[in-house]
């Protein structure tokens, strides 16, 4: 077996992938190391990659208090019940444009394709919102994402690179429409659906905006609006709570800061590994030529 010659350009690609993985991981660990850390010892000592002192006390402060649990329930339910919602609506909508012969074909790819130019504004979707009935409701996280133009023009690119003898094999054995998608074209498009399933879930994760806006229950607060509280307003002392405020106050903001953001983002980090041999694939979908 002849071996690849190492080249220059080899060596500089090695270097600028070293740089950024380091720039990339820099801050998880300075976050991971600051929220381990001595409260006491801070006052006198930076942070960088190794934490001063070790304490778990930020940990045990906001674990102790159980809307964590709630709010990630919440933020898991949203994630997974919005992902499902797009994949089908997504599927449903771009399988019939893959097809050359469909009547509305072009009528539907344009208006699709202005959506993705032009928008109402937030006061006309607000009170879209207001006039479905969705406000403070469960269905105002998971509905309106369930089409996207971009997502529906790459759903149905790649649909049209499934050959078509496939599809006319299964209609000559008498399957219909739908079942020919479910049989043939949805398993063969795991690369497109793990891909997308990636980039749904964590945009429904880090979704906080859609949450302030439209929820005015705390009961339903995803995760995320736990952490815009700590670190933008610092407000998440339950007043009822006296033994929630003594931990509180025998902590640093610094390292409350921290942690919360850990608690936040360590689910979504253990997502990749799952999806990992699919993403490769699915990202180069697009460059499929329709």
């Amino acid at each position: 077996m002849v071996q690849k010659k190492v080249t220059g350009f080899d060596i500089f690609l090695v270097v600028i992938l070293t740089l950024m993985s380091a720039l990339f991981l820099y801050p998880l660990l300075s976050t991971l190391a600051m929220s381990v850390s001595d409260s006491k010892v801070l006052l006198s000592s930076p942070v960088y990659l190794w934490p001063k002192g070790f304490s778990l006390q930020s940990y045990r402060a906001l674990l102790g208090d159980a809307r964590i649990g709630l709010y990630y329930f919440n933020t898991i339910a949203y994630a997974a019940v919005g992902t499902l919602i797009m994949l089908v609506c997504t599927c449903l909508m771009a399988y019939p444009l893959s097809f050359k012969s469909f009547q509305g074909r072009s009528f539907l790819s344009v208006a699709l394709t202005i959506t993705m130019f032009f928008g109402g504004g937030l006061i006309p979707y607000y009170l879209t919102i207001l006039k479905l009935g969705m406000i403070n409701t469960f269905w105002v996280m998971v509905l309106p994402g369930a089409i996207s133009a971009y997502n529906v023009i790459i759903f149905k690119t790649f649909f049209m690179s499934i050959p078509d003898s496939l599809k006319e094999s299964a209609y000559l054995d008498g399957a219909g429409h739908f079942r020919v998608l479910m049989v043939i074209v949805v398993p063969l498009s795991k690369a497109l659906l793990a891909t997308f399933t990636l980039f749904s879930v964590v945009g429904y994760w880090n979704d906080y905006l859609t949450a302030f806006l439209y929820l005015r229950d705390d009961t339903r607060y995803p995760i995320q609006l736990l952490l815009r509280r700590l670190l933008v307003l610092m407000d998440y002392k339950d007043p009822t709570t006296a033994e929630l405020l003594r931990n509180f106050t025998q902590i640093s903001t610094r390292t409350t800061k921290a942690a919360a953001t850990v608690i936040t983002i360590v689910p979504i980090l253990c997502i990749y590994p799952f999806l990992q041999k699919y993403f490769a694939q699915g990202v180069m979908v697009g460059s499929i030529k329709a």
